[in-house]
C-alpha cells in the first residue's frame, strides 16, 4: 500500500470539511490531519497555486469546483425568430421565439450572478488601488510632519 502525500491528505480534508458545510481553517486542518501548521500552510499554498483550492478570505479555504472543461456554445437567431443553440458537437436545440424567451427568463439569474461577480472583481480592484493610494498619502504626510517637526526643532 502506498503512503498518501501530505498534499493529498490536506486536499481530502478540505474537501470533506467543505462537504460537511464546515469552515475550513488552518487550525481545523491541523486538528483533522494531525499535521503541523507549517506543513499545512505549505501544502495549502501549493493547492491554491495549482487552482485546486480557493482562499475565500485570510485563513479560510474551499475546494475548487471540479467541472469538465466548458464546451463551445453558440446561439443563432434565424429569420422568423427561430433560435438554434449549439452546445459542443453533440447538442443542437431548435427553439421557437416563445421558448427562447422562456429560456432567457430561466437564465436571467445566471446572468445577474455573472454581472455581480464581475462587479465584485471591479470593486476589489478599485479598493486595492485606493488602498495603495491611501498608503502613499499617509507616507507622504508622515514625511511632511517629520520635516515640519525637524524645522521647528532647528529654529
Amino acid at each position: 500500500m502506498s503512503k498518501r502525500s501530505n498534499t493529498d491528505i490536506v486536499l481530502e480534508a478540505i474537501q470533506d470539511l467543505h462537504a460537511q458545510e464546515q469552515i475550513v481553517t488552518r487550525e481545523t486542518l491541523m486538528a483533522i490531519t494531525g499535521l503541523k501548521l507549517t506543513v499545512i500552510d505549505d501544502r495549502v499554498a501549493l493547492l491554491v497555486d495549482n487552482g485546486q483550492v480557493h482562499r475565500v478570505q485570510r485563513g479560510v479555504f474551499v475546494p475548487a469546483p471540479e467541472h469538465k472543461p466548458a464546451r463551445i456554445i453558440s446561439k443563432t437567431v434565424l429569420p422568423g425568430g427561430t433560435v438554434k443553440i449549439e452546445i459542443g458537437d453533440d447538442h443542437i436545440l431548435t427553439l421557437t421565439p416563445r421558448e427562447n424567451r422562456m429560456l432567457g427568463e430561466l437564465m436571467a439569474g445566471a446572468g445577474q450572478q455573472s454581472a455581480a461577480i464581475e462587479l465584485g472583481h471591479q470593486a476589489a480592484h478599485v479598493t486595492s488601488e485606493l488602498s495603495l493610494q491611501m498608503r502613499e498619502i499617509r507616507r507622504r504626510m508622515n514625511e511632511l510632519l517629520i520635516k515640519e517637526n525637524l524645522e521647528k526643532i532647528t529654529v
